[in-house]
């Protein structure tokens, strides 16, 4: 099996990471797999560094460009974005190869000509059955649920330390997010709750790790909240799940989610969540962490308060959350299904070709 995946994200978010994670497994398993990647992304280095091919494009007129000149050699196009599957499907006249979007996120489709990709796309992969479901509402139906991956690693627990000394945080307890500072995120809830917070006990200090376009409107109201040194912009920071070594709790307070890498992480490394119940989450967190209502910010701070007041009572749920990412969110487990959805698809591709 020859495979072709494409992400040609600039950034280095959730799906990035596992479009290299999905690669790997593939490879591990003795596929043949290559990428089409932006110019300089991060994932052109990272993957690159796993021993995978790379192939890199500028903009979205040389990835059609490419797609349709090149993709015929691979029995199968795996795209990993939204622009991924249009370039896929469009230029499929070319190509002539099945093709496989994995969709991440949890709005709704719009348009009759969104509505015809998604026809034209062989097998679409929904990472939770709340995508399922938003794309069948929409009216597709060749809708298979892969859940995304965790892979734990030996965490560098020396650079949390180091990280935290820098910050003054000795005593405190350490709640964070990592969440892009966009409306999807809803960084201003997490805000209201961290304020709710600090009215409730003094003992902690929130750091939010990620970057976005409404950095500047966060920081200003964090400042009119008085919590310029309660609640804390971390950035963008590299390999930023070392800081799962310290943290006392994880929060996230999105108002729409495909899964979350990141609370996969937290599951990984045990590390108590509380979460929105938005799309994916829900079927994610629940039992295995505290869930609130979509904007509940007292909800959400009544969650963190309970959990740092009584870490320990929160165990079980830790374990089961522990369990639960090992068994249904393993690399093995993850690509097994895909290895043989596309099996299927190139078949299927196979014999109609044989009967053309």
């Amino acid at each position: 099996m020859h495979l072709l995946i494409v992400n040609t994200e600039k950034s280095w978010r959730g799906g990035e990471r596992q479009t290299l994670h999905n690669a790997v497994g593939f490879m591990q398993q003795g596929v043949l797999v290559e990428l089409l990647c932006r110019t300089g992304a991060p994932l052109v280095s990272k993957a690159r560094a796993a021993g995978i091919q790379v192939h890199e494009v500028g903009g979205n007129i040389t990835t059609f460009w490419w797609i349709a000149r090149h993709a015929a050699k691979y029995d199968l196009i795996q795209a990993q974005t939204a622009k991924a599957q249009t370039a896929a499907v469009i230029t499929k006249p070319f190509h002539g190869r099945p093709v496989v979007y994995t969709r991440r996120v949890n709005f709704v489709p719009r348009g009759w000509l969104t509505r015809l990709k998604y026809k034209k796309t062989d097998c679409v992969v929904a990472i939770s059955c709340s995508v399922k479901g938003v794309l069948e509402v929409f009216g597709i139906h060749n809708v298979h649920v892969i859940y995304d991956v965790v892979v734990p690693r030996e965490l560098n627990k020396q650079r949390a330390v180091d990280a935290f000394t820098k910050l003054n945080v000795a005593g405190k307890k350490v709640v964070a997010t990592i969440a892009a500072l966009d409306h999807d995120k809803d960084p201003f809830t997490m805000v209201e709750a961290i304020k709710k917070l600090s009215l409730l006990r003094s003992d902690f200090v929130f750091l939010h790790f990620g970057d976005g376009p409404l950095k500047k409107q966060v920081q200003q109201r964090i400042d009119e909240l008085g919590l310029h040194d309660r609640y804390i912009l971390m950035g963008f920071v590299a390999d930023v799940e070392d800081l799962f070594s310290l943290l006392d709790l994880f929060c996230i307070s999105s108002r729409e989610e495909g899964l979350c890498s990141s609370v996969l992480d937290a599951f990984a490394y045990h590390v108590p969540v509380v979460s929105t119940n938005a799309g994916g989450l829900a079927e994610l967190v629940d039992g295995r962490g505290f869930l609130c209502e979509v904007g509940d910010f007292e909800g959400i701070a009544l969650g963190i308060d309970q959990i740092l007041e009584s870490p320990s009572a929160f165990n079980v749920l830790k374990d089961a959350a522990y369990r639960y990412v090992v068994s249904q969110h393993s690399l093995q487990t993850t690509t097994k299904q895909y290895l043989d959805l596309f099996r299927l698809l190139i078949d299927g591709a196979d014999k109609h070709d044989s009967l053309t």
